[in-house]
Parts: C-alpha cells; structure tokens; sequence
C-alpha cells in the first residue's frame, strides 16, 4: 500500500491496521470463545516492539562523522563491521546509527548500489548470528529457541554471504571510485572530521543487550527504562543532528499490531494442516528455505518466520510450547535453520522484506542520495546479485 497509494495509507494505515486485527479479535473471543489465544501474540508483540524501539532510540542518540576519503578498502570495512554490529544491536539499530556515516562519506560518489549493498548487509544478513540482530530470530528466541543457537548453526552461511556480497560490492565500488576526480575527492572528504557525540547511550544500550537474557516482564520494563533515559538525557543537538523522528518506529508499531493480530489463524491453521501441506508440496530443507525466502522478501520476515515454524511444529507433532521448539532446535534443526536463513537473508530481496530497508530508503531520500526506485531496488540489484549468492549458499549449507 505505500506504494499503491501513498497519501492515503500515511493517514490512514493505523486504522486499517487495527481493523483487520480486530476482526481476528473479535472473532476469536465472540465467535470460538477462545480469547485465551491471542494473549501470547500479545505478548510476543509487546516483547517485539519493546527491543526494536528501544534499540531505535538509543542508536538516534549517538552521532557519528567520519573522516578522510571513502575509498574501497574503507567501504569494505564500513561495511563488515556494520554487518557485525548488526548481530550486536539489531538490525534496526545499526542501520539507523551508521546510514547517515555512510551517506556522508560517500557523498561524493554515491548511487543506488551504496544504498543496496548496505540494506543487504547492514539491514538485513548482518543480523544473522543472534536472536538481536533481525526480528524473526528474536521472535524464535521467544518461542523457545536457545539464544545461542542462531550463532552456532549460522555462523558458517554468515560468513559466506556476508564474504560474497562484500567482495562484489568492493569490484563494483573501485570502478565507481576510479571514475571520480581526484579533486572533487580531496575537497569533499576535506569537510568532515572524526567525531563521536552522545556515547553514554553505550551504557543504554549494554543494559538492553543485557536485559534479553531477563525474564519477562522485568525484560520489557528495563528495555523501557534504558530508552526512556537515553531519550531525555541525550542533548538535543545529536537528535538534531540524526534528524532523529519517531515516525519510522511508530510506523511499525502500528502494522505489527495488524500483523501479529491477523496471523493467529494463518499460524494455526499451519500448524494444524502441516502434514497434508508437507506431503502436498513434498516439502523438505529447500522448500522450507526458499518458500520462507520468498514469502519474507513480498511480506515480512518476522510472520513469515513464525509461519514455517508452525509448519515444522505441526510436522514434529509438536503443540507449540517452547518445550516443543527447543526439541526441534536441538535433536532436528535442519528445517528450523533453512527457515531461520531464509527468514533473514531473503528480508532483503524487496524494500519491504524487513523493516529497516523502508527506513534505509527513507533516509537516503532525505539526504537526496537517490536511491534505487522499488522496482529499480529489486531488477537492478537483489535479482542479479542478492539472489544467485543466496541460491549459492542454499546449495553449499542445505543439501
């Protein structure tokens, strides 16, 4: 809908949302008298929506600027340790605290493929070693999944799908980087000086890494507490600066109260009919894999997740209890590891895979960083280079 109709969905898409939630809710209660059911989606989107807004707003309190030219080599290791910083903070909140860096020291020379090798990397695989790093593994965390499991089963597709994109990215960034003037580049990357504003939000965000290892609720409450202090006691000048606004995080507050509202019965009926869907589709490691991919990159990664992970419970004989999912996790994780890669990985084949890439895009508008256009995003770059390396790396950790 953003793109069909713009202006109508900006005023409009919280009652849609709440309308199409609350038809499931009224459903539920009123028709099958089983109220009962929507109280852990409840609490899986309190929980969902307390992490990310609480990263959103520690990472818009901290300003960074960089100094010196952008050549590749520096892009290169922009890139990597963003992709890192991503299992670390989530990919929401390392996108939002490095995109602005990373326009500013490309300004010179930037085009469409600095905006789309960094939501591949940084909005998106980056965050695909810890439950933190991208929405649908936290949402799997949540159902029973260890926390250290994303680290141990992925690490290996990590580091190969992060390798590939970045060497591809450095080929393409040196032929761009040759092509421009050296003069521009002296006087451009002359402007900016290293700085590091607001890094007492560091202590913000080390209590909400921390706090995931809580029980609920005293996990929400302490995410809360560290972003309301990071908000109020963060100088102006930096949210300044970021040009810091809660309309992206609100934004998806709003959709995921539609999402987690209407996905109840999508959620049961899977887990309900998954073996007759499984012996339909002969569904074994790549079809979870690439039916989860391709579902996450025209959907979202985070329902998408937890649809599958339904479809594998169902086919376990398991009920859902997060007993269930850790027996999945740990005596037979093949399924739940193609879904967890295809979840995070294929989030950023379209500018609506996953939530950061719509902020990335937003953000690079704002600096007129000319971004790819929807579809230039998806012909031009996720299907001639996401793509082939995401089918390599199914191929090389899923046969």
């Amino acid at each position: 809908m953003p793109f069909l109709a713009h202006h109508w969905w900006e005023r409009h898409y919280p009652k849609v949302s709440l309308l199409l939630a609350g038809i499931t809710v009224v459903y539920y209660v009123a028709l099958l008298g089983r109220g009962e059911r929507l109280l852990e989606p409840l609490h899986e989107y309190i929980s969902f929506i307390v992490l990310l807004a609480a990263l959103f707003i520690v990472s818009g309190g901290i300003h960074i600027r960089v100094s010196g030219e952008a050549t590749p080599p520096r892009n290169v290791l922009f890139l990597l340790t963003g992709s890192v910083l991503a299992s670390v903070i989530g990919t929401t909140g390392a996108a939002m605290l490095l995109v602005r860096p990373w326009i500013r020291m490309n300004n010179y020379r930037i085009t469409g493929f600095h905006t789309a090798f960094f939501i591949f990397l940084i909005a998106n695989v980056g965050g695909g070693l810890t439950p933190i790093g991208d929405p649908p593994l936290f949402l799997g965390f949540l159902k029973g999944v260890p926390f250290w499991w994303t680290l141990e089963h992925l690490w290996k597709p990590w580091i190969v799908t992060v390798g590939v994109l970045i060497a591809i990215f450095y080929l393409i960034d040196r032929e761009n980087f040759l092509r421009a003037p050296r003069v521009v580049r002296e006087e451009e990357t002359n402007r900016e000086s290293w700085s590091f504003e607001g890094m007492g939000n560091l202590l913000a965000l080390a209590v909400i890494l921390s706090a995931v290892f809580c029980a609920s609720p005293l996990r929400e409450i302490l995410m809360a507490v560290a972003a309301l202090l990071s908000w109020y006691l963060t100088p102006r000048l930096i949210h300044e600066k970021n040009d810091f606004s809660f309309a992206p995080i609100k934004e998806v507050a709003w959709l995921f109260i539609g999402i987690f509202g209407t996905m109840v019965p999508a959620l049961d009926y899977l887990e309900h009919y998954a073996p007759e869907l499984a012996s339909s589709f002969g569904m074994g490691t790549f079809h979870f894999y690439y039916f989860t991919g391709i579902l996450s990159a025209v959907l979202d990664n985070a329902p998408t997740y937890l649809a599958f992970l339904s479809v594998e419970l169902g086919l376990k004989g398991g009920g859902g209890s997060p007993e269930d999912v850790l027996r999945i996790a740990t005596q037979d994780p093949a399924h739940l590891i193609a879904i967890s890669m295809g979840a995070v990985f294929f989030g950023a084949m379209t500018y609506i895979g996953n939530g950061p890439n719509f902020m990335v895009k937003s953000v690079a508008m704002q600096f007129r960083a000319n971004p790819p256009s929807f579809f230039g995003y998806i012909f031009r770059y996720a299907l001639p280079i996401l793509l082939p390396v995401l089918v390599l790396v199914g191929w090389l950790f899923l046969r």
